[in-house]
């Protein structure tokens, strides 16, 4: 067979061809045909640095006892660590090296004895460990053990794990695939999708699966374990390569060394040159494993590299802030803006600068791709009255505040900017315009409602819902209760009817109904869903993205999901009378319905839906249960404290929650060693105590008695008490619960609960 291989010369030219006869280091030369020059060559050894044969690595998972690990430095100015065998052919001429993983690009490499300047037997990270003192020789044996499993696992077995296929299945379609004529070398996903087991999708996920197995390092193994630190590995990952430790929040990074490297290098291999002097660049990394990081650096930059160890979340972070800076931050982009004088006519203000202005364009992209990078849930671009600046805020766990301000002079063309790129009529500010904008950040996809609104002194605000970080959630993530989750899950029993989510913009409704439907998405459910926007993409559903301006709206939607035969359907939102109609009528035959209601709370969606011309009889019989929810900032995990609350503060929770039903829930009794948590603030929550939030619910549950009440329209009162008395727990006493487990506390629930 063939081989391909790579000569590199000591000269440090290269050679690229084929074997053309068996290579045998004694002869002291090899022959080959070299594709450059399309002719039979035959090299000496002593003009050789060193030989790569290319290929798949063959890794011989049995012959770990006969093998060691050299790290190798060339003459040339490469860095190899490699696997040697205790067994190999010694000869003087040179010595085989074979990869460590199968990321490699070659299945082994020959160094000639003028070839290599340096060799260093290499020590075993467990045994660097275990004489640390760090894990025991039983911890590094489980983990090996797992390494080696991992390394030989193949994707048959993969993808009979994650699509559920039994073993017996699996060997009888790859035996009748192979008994009908197909070629021995087909792979056994192509069998499988042929067969209709499983998707091209499950086949690439299978593999990606299996690669990232085989190079899985022992390092990580042990830490995902949690018998050794990310510190700890770093520590003895340094000793092992003979590698300085850095701080990385203690060096002043040098623009020139960083701007050596190509950024997509630096982001690829996530490593940050920091130093230079003369022809020596200075390189951290939290990976001295990776062999490549050396020569690859050597190549890109024709300097000499030295490695250092620094944390992997600090070189994250740096590269983050340097490539921002690169750009121009916000602001400086909003002082370069500043530098412009204001006119005090509005007429000539507003023909001063337009939105194709590079600055304006490069400031709405910073201030939207900054927005999504800190998880913000929505920016407000507010223009003031004249001469007054333009005030960009964000919202973020619920919470407004002002972040940049821009000179009066741009505020027009800014959003502008915004319509253009949300395909809005720039021409129109009479009236409020709805658009979308779509950004590509690398491979990220960020999506962006946006809601142009007139207001006074002929201006417009512009506020933008960043979706970006909208995904689906485990249900057992989402902060329920034991009770309400064990009636949630009871509820999605149920064969047919109408669950619905409510509660207010922003609380997390498409959320909590997404990860609802993959509780209940399986093979044999058929699932429609209609949304304004998508903002949860979910495999296994067909997703419909209405349209109103053209006519297709929910009800539209909905009629279409009723004549294309589904088990499941969920309306975004049931926003007009007409919608909640059809919607309750198909519950009412036969299929599971789900929807969101913007109302308070849960009894009074019930009243509400009457109100808008529901039949009661029908809704009575249809619904299943409704979730009202709402979000309180959660508690910094950083900085929170505990402290024991005094009496009057322990009576004010329980006076909340109502002393009978506290008694009845078994809630902590008031004693001096009683626990909560309160806010401190620190760099993590930027100073202020809470970072994230918390669901806090209320789950009520379609009963005999209370499908009486609806049907003799009862008050809200009078079915809140029913529904109370059968285990519903109001959205404040959800919250309180929250309190007593250290999460949130009770200034955060009062805000979002009565």
């Amino acid at each position: 067979m063939q081989s391909e291989l790579i000569i590199k010369l000591l000269n440090g030219s290269e050679h690229h061809g084929i074997l053309s006869q068996e290579f045998d280091p004694v002869s002291g030369q090899i022959t080959f045909f070299c594709h450059a020059e399309k002719r039979s060559n035959t090299l000496e050894l002593n003009e050789i640095c060193f030989i790569k044969f290319l290929g798949r690595p063959e890794l011989d998972e049995s012959a770990d006892d006969g093998e060691f690990f050299e790290d190798v430095a060339t003459r040339t100015g490469q860095c190899f660590h490699l696997r040697l065998k205790k067994s190999g052919k010694r000869v003087p001429q040179g010595f085989f090296g074979f990869p460590i993983d199968n990321s490699s690009d070659f299945k082994s490499i020959f160094f000639t004895s003028k070839g290599y300047t340096n060799r260093h037997h290499d020590q075993l990270l467990g045994e660097v460990l275990s004489r640390q003192g760090l894990v025991e020789e039983a911890d590094i044996k489980d983990a090996l053990t797992e390494q080696k499993k991992l390394r030989s696992r193949r994707v048959g077995e993969i993808l009979a794990e994650q699509a559920e296929l039994s073993k017996t299945v699996l060997e009888k379609v790859i035996h009748n695939a192979t008994r009908d004529g197909k070629r021995p070398q087909t792979r056994v996903g192509d069998i499988l999708i042929d067969a209709g087991l499983v998707t091209r999708k499950q086949v690439d996920e299978a593999l990606n699966a299996q690669n990232t197995g085989k190079r899985k390092r022992i390092g990580l193994i042990l830490i995902e374990r949690g018998l050794i630190t990310e510190d700890q590995l770093l520590v003895a990952l340094s000793r092992k390569f003979g590698l300085k430790i850095i701080d990385l929040d203690d060096i002043t990074v040098n623009p020139q060394a960083f701007s050596k490297v190509p950024r997509d290098m630096i982001e690829r291999m996530q490593i940050l040159p920091f130093a230079l002097q003369g022809n020596r660049l200075t390189v951290a990394t939290s990976t001295p494993t990776d062999s490549t990081i050396t020569e690859n650096l050597r190549f890109a930059t024709n300097c000499q590299i030295e490695l250092v160890c620094a944390q992997a979340t600090q070189i994250g972070e740096r590269i983050s802030e340097l490539c921002d800076e690169g750009d121009g931050s916000i602001d400086e982009l909003i002082e370069e803006l500043d530098d412009v004088d204001i006119e005090h006519d509005e007429v000539l203000e507003l023909d001063r600068i337009n939105e194709s202005d590079s600055k304006v364009i490069n400031l709405v992209n910073k201030v939207l791709l900054d927005a999504s990078k800190k998880g913000v849930s929505d920016i407000h671009f507010e223009p003031g009255a004249g001469t007054q600046p333009l005030n960009i805020r964000y919202r973020k766990d619920g919470i407004c505040y002002v972040v940049h301000r821009i000179n009066a002079t741009y505020k027009a063309a800014v959003i502008s900017r915004i319509k253009i790129i949300a395909k809005l009529d720039i021409a129109e500010r009479r009236r409020p315009q709805s658009g979308k904008i779509l950004l590509r950040q690398g491979t990220e996809r960020i999506e962006y409602r946006v809601e142009i609104t007139p207001t006074i002194g002929g201006q417009e605000d512009a506020v933008l819902r960043v979706l970006s970080s909208s995904r689906l959630f485990p249900l057992d993530k989402l902060g329920f209760s034991a009770n309400n989750m064990q009636r949630l899950q009871e509820l999605l029993k149920r064969p047919y009817g109408i669950i619905l989510c409510v509660g207010p913009t922003g609380a997390g409704k498409t959320t909590s109904l997404h990860s609802i439907l993959a509780e209940i998405n399986t093979p044999d459910t058929k699932i429609w869903t209609a949304e304004d926007p998508v903002e949860i993409i979910q495999e296994g559903l067909r997703q419909v993205q209405v349209y109103p301006k053209i006519g297709f709206t929910f009800e539209e939607a909905l009629r279409s999901f009723l004549r294309a035969d589904p088990d499941v359907i969920m309306i975004g939102e049931m926003r007009d009378p007409s919608t909640a109609k059809i919607a309750i009528g198909a519950s009412l035959t036969g299929h599971r319905v789900f929807s969101t209601l913007h109302t308070n709370n849960a009894p009074e969606t019930v009243v509400r839906l009457i109100e808008m011309g529901m039949d009661p009889f029908n809704f009575a019989d249809a619904m299943l249960g409704i979730l009202a929810q709402r979000l309180a900032r959660r508690l910094c995990k950083d900085c929170k404290e505990p402290y024991h609350p005094d009496r009057a503060e322990y009576d004010e929770l329980v006076m909340a929650y109502g002393a009978e039903e506290f008694r009845e829930d078994n809630l902590p009794v008031f004693s001096r060693d009683l626990t909560l948590m309160k806010a401190v603030g620190c760099k993590e929550c930027e100073g202020q105590g809470y970072s994230g939030r918390i669901a806090i619910h209320e789950l009520l549950i379609n009963s005999p008695q209370i499908k009486h009440a609806i049907k003799h329209s009862a008050g809200v009162e009078e079915i809140a008490d029913i529904a109370m008395a059968q285990g519903m727990r109001r959205l404040r006493m959800d919250g309180i619960q929250k309190i007593f487990l250290g999460l949130t506390d009770f200034h955060q629930v009062g805000q979002v609960s009565a």
